[in-house]
Order: structure tokens, then sequence, then C-alpha cells
């Protein structure tokens, strides 16, 4: 069966929300209407999701996760480059991440460890940032357009 990916909508929480905590990622600050995430899927299977928080300027990258038996298909890949595509389009400069278990697996899509104290005020002040993530956890940039305005 083929691949497709389509935004994720609201009625699509409960598959999302499972999918997540089947993977062990927080659901807790989950976005009601799902806005800027987006769904892999066989069939009218979600097997992967991946969701962009934009901020002004700079996004969030959250919520990367595929089904166990789908791993090692580049499913996480292909979402994270629909996801950097979408960032691109809007004219976003950078795209944090937090990770306790994933920063070799970004590294290789061009994202770099960041000291905390770098990160911009709108990101610190996400759920994710300031409250959810473990203070060990390694928060992780990528830039976008280099010029964004």
């Amino acid at each position: 069966m083929a691949l497709y990916f389509e935004n994720a909508r609201p009625e699509d929480k409960e598959t999302v929300f499972a999918l997540l905590q089947k993977s062990q990622l927080l659901t807790d600050d989950l976005p009601t209407d799902l806005t800027g995430f987006v769904m892999a899927k066989e069939q009218d299977t979600c097997v992967g999701v991946a969701g962009l928080e934009p901020y002004g300027s700079v996004a969030l990258l959250r919520s990367v996760a595929v089904s166990p038996e789908y791993q090692g298909r580049h499913v996480g890949t292909q979402l994270v480059g629909r996801v950097l595509e979408t960032a691109r389009a809007a004219g976003l400069e950078e795209i944090y991440l937090i990770t306790t278990t994933a920063d070799r697996y970004f590294v290789r899509h061009g994202f770099r460890p960041v000291d905390r104290l770098e990160v911009p005020e709108a990101i610190r002040q996400t759920q994710q940032f300031s409250d959810l993530c473990p203070a060990s956890a390694v928060v992780m940039k990528r830039t976008v357009n280099q010029n964004a305005a």
C-alpha cells in the first residue's frame, strides 16, 4: 500500500493522542484543533505524526512519532521534511525542538543542540519548554530561512 500525508483535523485528535501515548510522547498540551500537525497514513490508518507550532518567526517542532511497525521505513524523515517545507513556505527563521531521547536522530535533519539560555522567549514560554519537558532534555535548533522577514 502507498503512504500518503494529510493535515490533521480536530476529529483526528483521538488517533493522534493514541499514537503519541504509544510512543511515550507528551499529550498534555496537544492543541485541540491540531493546527500545524501532519499525519502519515496508509489506507485510513495513521502511522505517523508531526506537529509545527509557530510563534512569530520561530516555531516548535513537536510530537514526531511513527508506529513501531513503520519505523525504519523513512516515515519520520518524510514527516520532518514536510514540516520543514511548511516552515520555509511560512517564512519562519528557526525551528526548535525539545527531546529526551531523539537528539541523534534530529542531528541527521540539520538540528543542533543549543543552550537553553539561547532559546527565544516565545519558545521558552511554551508549556513544553517551561513545564512539561525536564530541564535535562536536549533543546535543538535548525535555521530554516536565513534572512526571513
